[in-house]
């Protein structure tokens, strides 16, 4: 499995985000956002190997906000988008998928548990409510494609 968060791949999503601090701390890096404008701060904290129970390791990616923990374990990838502002990083199990949009004005949303299919899907066959999903995730689509073409 090829590294993820390298300290390279760290620096380019830090950029994205316009990260005001990032630490290379002992397992994992840091990366915090602050929105004075809107006045709001999270903390991204992304682990090339986060122990995740028994010998199971992988990348994960843990958002602290003051309302939210959130955490996304064997994050598969990502996705930096200067012109949108966000990395989109995404996790996938079986024909599922999960991923973490972190914007650069200190926001963050969350898509758990997505039909693949639906992120190449004709948006408007979808209900209003689920389109957003899979519009945020098909960003990550080009992910899954260099997959496939491995396995």
């Amino acid at each position: 499995m090829m590294a993820i968060f390298t300290e390279e791949n760290v620096n380019k999503i830090a950029g994205c985000l316009k990260a005001n601090s990032v630490d290379n701390l002992t397992d994992h890096y840091r990366l915090t956002i602050v929105n004075t404008e809107d006045k709001r701060h999270i903390h991204v904290d992304l682990y090339p190997q986060a122990e995740l129970g028994g010998k199971a390791k992988g990348p994960m990616v843990v958002i602290y906000t003051p309302q939210s923990h959130l955490q996304l374990h064997n994050c598969s990838g990502f996705v930096i988008s200067e012109e949108l502002g966000e990395v989109t990083f995404v996790a996938e199990a079986e024909d599922k998928i999960s991923g973490m949009v972190v914007e650069v004005g200190a926001g963050c949303s969350l898509y758990a548990n997505v039909d693949r299919k639906l992120i190449s899907s004709d948006f408007t066959a979808l209900g209003v409510e689920a389109v957003l999903s899979g519009v945020a995730l098909s960003l990550a689509e080009s992910i899954f494609d260099e997959k496939d073409k491995e396995d």
